[in-house]
């Protein structure tokens, strides 16, 4: 049965491929996230090891709405995203130490805030209100966190 819910299908098909760009992201921050807590170590490791466990459980839950979203617009989400990852992650090393691990959590966060603020603008021109409101509260998350882990640093 096709799907006809108001919003055309081009629009609809842009609207899947900025999700799944938004997924690679979001799962390429739910790993780096969780090598953050696994590997951080000196003064900032209580803070840096408790926020983190936070954003993973919490990232987790948001790539599922996201990769859910993607299927209710009727797309298969891909088993392969590599296509669709940003070029603005970080790539830590076992020699990071926090204050880079955390740098590299806040850029991460602020690429996905960008798309997402992009993508925002994308879903509501297409009256796409269910996309729009995921990713507004997704955006505000970001920000939120990189604000947070930003005030670790200072």
């Amino acid at each position: 049965m096709t799907l006809n819910n108001g919003i055309d299908r081009q629009s609809q098909a842009v609207i899947a491929s900025q999700l799944k760009n938004i997924l690679a992201d979001s799962i390429t921050l739910y790993a780096l996230t969780q090598n953050v807590h696994w590997n951080v170590t000196g003064p900032l490791f209580q803070s840096v090891h408790a926020m983190t466990e936070d954003h993973y459980l919490e990232l987790a839950t948001a790539i599922d709405d996201i990769a859910e979203r993607i299927r209710a617009l009727d797309v298969k989400v891909p088993l392969d995203l590599s296509g669709h990852k940003s070029e603005g992650h970080s790539v830590l090393t076992e020699n990071s130490d926090a204050k880079e691990m955390v740098e590299a959590l806040v850029r991460a966060h602020e690429t996905l805030a960008r798309g997402l603020r992009a993508s925002i603008s994308t879903a509501a021109d297409a009256s796409d209100e269910v996309t729009a409101g995921l990713l507004t509260d997704r955006l505000t998350i970001h920000e939120k966190t990189a604000w947070m882990l930003r005030a670790l640093l200072q």
